[in-house]
């Protein structure tokens, strides 16, 4: 697991992370910047204004929360996508202040945001707007403006430049996210294909979308509507199988921008075998972030991945491990190295409970009596059996906290009612969670 950077400067967190990215390739065509504009009034040291900006147009897509309070940026964001998919130049991004339930006046300043991108990007409507924070707050749109020139001065293509994008979008995180990844696709197997991508988000991360931004960039000329199609599908397999707590936020977003810098045959929905290897591509990629979502989960000492496998369905599947991963009761005992299996049966037979509801009897992916949980060590030795085909073990306490006191925990659910399985990552639930959230605003 990456060390966290707790009470660094930027310069220190950018110095220290740049090990993790030796040796990456990022996109042709792309350039970043990460800048400070002092979105907090009391902030005069950390990079709060994100500029990424491709030389050509792009294609693009996005996901977004599917809470009912959308943030302004991801409403002006959705908009615009919905008549320039084709023609997206760059995105702008804040952290320190959200943006969101500010009213009237909060869409204008996204709005504002986007043209003063568009005037450096080269054109109109063109700039896609993220903001990440406090909700609640008007922007301090004016020291937002007054810095795009200098953002847009500070572009570049290197490790630092990228570093101090990804660490420009963090608010709660203690390190940047960023990940990037070469492929080539079957039709132009001789053309090198590159993409990056970066995230933040270390709290209010639970599935639907997170508390997360996300931004992935790639050279490979891809259509709008395979991209829209891929990310879908990317998404439901990393950013939708995480979580964090069990609160998601008002500005979740992750865009993707192709821009064809590489050369090669447009791909589309319908070229399969291209279609195909990309959307691999950024299902892995994206899988990658979300997993670093989790590893600097606010208070997190675990990282901890749910499998239920045998499953009769996908869905419920991914239900299941859902509903384990966001059970408080689960997540302290493994805070506690306490192998209380009674938490994770009782959080995976409440999975398909639905609000005012008494019983549910509707659940064929679960019978009790066939399910077995068990814990992976880590040290590759056998796993530990807690409950087989519904029969508890008798468990050897010293062996479980052993596995326990590890840093990364597997716990798997056998369903024994089919051949499917989901995963989903989590972390465990400290004190020190309390402590971030006690004092966020403040």
């Amino acid at each position: 697991m990456i060390s966290k950077l707790f009470k660094s400067s930027w310069k220190d967190v950018v110095k220290a992370t740049s090990r993790t990215t030796h040796g990456f390739k990022y996109p042709k065509g792309f350039k970043v910047s990460g800048t400070i504009v002092g979105v907090k009034p009391n902030n005069t040291t950390k990079l709060d204004l994100a500029l990424i900006a491709s030389q050509t147009p792009c294609s693009a897509a996005a996901v977004v929360t599917k809470s009912k309070f959308h943030a302004a940026p991801i409403t002006f964001s959705r908009k615009l996508l919905e008549s320039h998919s084709s023609n997206i130049r760059g995105v702008i991004i804040n952290s320190g202040n959200a943006n969101a339930v500010t009213g009237p006046g909060g869409l204008a300043d996204a709005q504002a945001m986007s043209r003063a991108a568009d005037q450096y990007l080269g054109a109109d409507n063109s700039a896609l707007v993220m903001s990440t924070g406090v909700i609640g707050q008007g922007l301090p749109i004016k020291k937002i403006l007054d810095g795009v020139p200098v953002a847009h001065e500070a572009l570049g293509d290197s490790d630092t430049h990228w570093l101090e994008c990804a660490t420009a979008i963090c608010t709660t995180d203690t390190f940047p996210k960023l990940k990037s990844k070469t492929f080539t696709l079957p039709s132009s197997p001789s053309i090198e294909y590159r993409i990056a991508g970066m995230t933040k988000g270390a709290g209010m991360i639970c599935p639907n979308m997170a508390t997360l931004l996300g931004v992935i960039a790639t050279d490979a000329p891809i259509a709008a509507p395979a991209l829209r199609t891929a990310l879908r599908t990317a998404t439901d397999k990393s950013f939708n199988s995480i979580s964090i707590d069990n609160d998601m936020s008002t500005n979740d977003i992750v865009a993707v921008l192709a821009n064809g810098a590489a050369g090669g045959s447009e791909v589309t929905v319908e070229k399969t075998a291209d279609f195909e290897a990309f959307k691999t591509v950024l299902t892995d990629l994206s899988t990658d972030l979300a997993k670093l979502i989790v590893e600097d989960g606010e208070g997190a000492t675990k990282f901890i991945t749910i499998r239920v496998t045998n499953a009769l369905s996908e869905a419920g599947a991914r239900q299941i491990a859902a509903t384990v991963a966001q059970s408080s009761l689960f997540k302290t005992a493994i805070y506690g190295k306490d192998a209380n299996w009674g938490r994770i049966v009782a959080s995976a037979g409440s999975a398909f409970v639905r609000p005012g509801q008494v019983q549910v009897d509707d659940a064929p992916d679960l019978k009790p009596d066939i399910m077995s949980v068990s814990l992976i060590p880590t040290d590759g030795t056998t796993e530990l059996k807690l409950l087989v085909n519904g029969v508890p073990e008798i468990v050897d306490e010293t062996r479980a906290a052993q596995i326990l006191e590890h840093g990364e925990i597997e716990v798997v659910l056998s369903l024994g009612t089919g051949s499917h399985e989901a995963i989903h990552w989590t972390c465990d639930l400290s004190h020190e969670y309390v402590t971030i959230n006690g004092d966020y605003r403040t």
